[in-house]
């Protein structure tokens, strides 16, 4: 059994060309796996681990920054650049136009109270994009570029940002849309999806209801204090997933014996 963190990569490049965020120079590269024993390594250990890097990332104004998933609250960590000058630009591996799709999408989502756009909304914005023009089966293609990239999230023909997105473009979301950006009354951070009290309007994370109600037998507003009518959500529980782990694995050596 292992402790796996799976780094989801936006380091510094001397590529330079468009992007989204006007105080970054990243570019895209697929997640890295760190493992190590679960014997030797623990949650602490790890978050030790990752200050002492980024004491030494400070000066390279980029940090590896923690976060978690919006749906089930696991925990993910990327490499963010961290620099603000208006002089830099976002280089990825993206052309114009399907930044500018990203742009679309971007968007749709951020102005939806699900957290949620669909393909179709998306697609039919092909005709407004800049640069080179796409047809609507060449966007359908990028957008699983986007996926595979973690960049976004499809779940059955709807679109929302991977925490990878989140965690990378947080601080360019809350400057561009501060009008239509939406905070968890939890932990204070952006979100995308969760869930909103029907009389005061307030929202939360999935992962954050899921802790403040856990030993509530009647869950209730946290600000107007009325009864909360979602169904509380089960979260990743490191425990659980260690001891289906060790129990996977002891099976696995069972049979291996046997055979």
């Amino acid at each position: 059994p292992q402790l796996a963190v799976e780094l989801y990569c936006c380091t510094p490049s001397t590529h330079s060309g468009p992007g989204l965020r006007g105080g970054s120079t990243v570019s895209a590269c697929p997640p890295v796996r760190m493992c190590r024993d679960r014997g030797s390594a623990t949650v602490e250990k790890l978050e030790d681990f990752i200050n002492n890097i980024n004491s030494v990332l400070e000066s390279l104004y980029i940090e590896i920054k923690k976060g978690v998933t919006e749906d089930d609250g696991r925990p993910i960590y990327a490499l963010v650049n961290l620099a603000t000058t208006s002089i830099s630009k976002m280089a990825t591996d993206f052309a114009e136009n399907e930044l500018d799709l990203f742009r679309k999408a971007l968007e749709l989502i951020i102005d939806s109270e699900t957290g949620f756009a669909s393909s179709t909304n998306i697609l039919n914005l092909v005709d407004q994009l800049k640069g080179k023009k796409m047809r609507k089966k060449e966007a359908e293609h990028v957008l699983q570029k986007f996926v595979q990239s973690k960049w976004l999230i499809e779940k059955e023909g709807e679109f929302t940002l991977h925490g990878r997105a989140i965690l990378e473009m947080e601080q360019y979301i809350r400057e561009t849309y501060p009008d239509a950006v939406k905070v968890c009354n939890i932990c204070h951070g952006l979100l995308i999806q969760g869930q909103s009290c029907e009389t005061c309007g307030i929202r939360m994370h999935l992962p954050c209801v899921a802790k403040y109600f856990q030993s509530s037998p009647e869950p209730r507003c946290p600000h107007c204090n009325d009864y909360w009518p979602h169904e509380i959500p089960e979260v990743f529980n490191p425990e659980k997933e260690r001891e289906a782990g060790v129990s996977k694995s002891s099976k696995k050596s069972l049979r291996s014996r046997q055979h």
